[in-house]
């Protein structure tokens, strides 16, 4: 099997790693079955599409919706690198899964409208299917109603004209969009456990997710969540489709 591919841009090597982990394993991809690229250490290498069986982005410290002059030259460089590869993912209707990121990311290259209209606090939500959402497959067998993980600056306000709405949520309109036949961008996390969720907000306590002192309140507010159990399925639903 050609392995699937996650590009990743999570300064933190513990975040990074545990990200990587989540992936692979709600995958189902076992060693080897999934290659990392950090692009916040290092450019983006030459990339075959045709070494790999799909391309995963994580989620990122990058908000897409940021003004050009606030952007760091990484995140300027990572964007520009995501742009042009987008343009030979989306010509190829490659299989492209992105979390939360991935909103931005595809949203953006699409045309989309991402501001901090639709932004949420850290919870887990509910998300609905929209009709198109409960006929696609990689939905296949997830009930229309869910639980899913969330925590975002930044969302889509309006779709790109190419896309197809598969999810959404009262605080948030867009939970998932499709572009083509096998590009996809969840607005949610499906690759996260309750324990990854205080991991994060413990790191980025001082990074406008909630206020600092509002710390042990948010903790408390994800160790009392419904339980999320669906959004998983995703990830193994997408390697196990488009394996090759």
């Amino acid at each position: 099997m050609r392995p699937f591919l996650l590009l990743a841009t999570r300064f933190d090597d513990h975040l990074a790693d545990a990200e990587y982990a989540a992936f692979r394993d709600f995958a189902g991809l076992q060693e080897g079955e999934l290659t990392r690229v950090r692009l916040e250490q290092h450019p983006m290498p030459e990339l075959d599409l045709d070494d790999y069986s799909g391309v995963f982005v994580g989620g990122s410290p990058f908000n897409a919706s940021d003004a050009q002059s606030t952007k760091s030259e990484v995140q300027l460089r990572v964007e520009a690198e995501m742009s042009r590869l987008l343009d030979r993912i989306v010509e190829a209707d490659f299989p492209f899964f992105g979390a939360c990121y991935g909103v931005g990311t595809l949203g953006v290259h699409r045309g989309a409208v991402i501001d901090r209209t639709f932004g949420e606090p850290v919870d887990a939500v509910e998300v609905r299917l929209t009709e198109e959402g409960v006929r696609d497959p990689l939905f296949a067998g997830i009930p229309p109603a869910f639980k899913a993980w969330v925590g975002h600056k930044e969302a889509v306000k309006h779709l790109p004209p190419d896309a197809t709405l598969l999810a959404t949520g009262d605080a948030c309109p867009v939970q998932a969009f499709r572009v083509k036949r096998n590009l996809y961008a969840t607005q949610f996390h499906p690759e996260l456990t309750a324990d990854d969720i205080v991991d994060r907000v413990r790191t980025y306590r001082y990074e406008g997710y909630f206020e600092p002192h509002e710390l042990d309140a948010t903790e408390q507010t994800i160790r009392s969540a419904a339980p999320v159990t669906w959004p998983p399925r995703l990830l193994r639903t997408f390697a196990e489709r488009y394996a090759r």
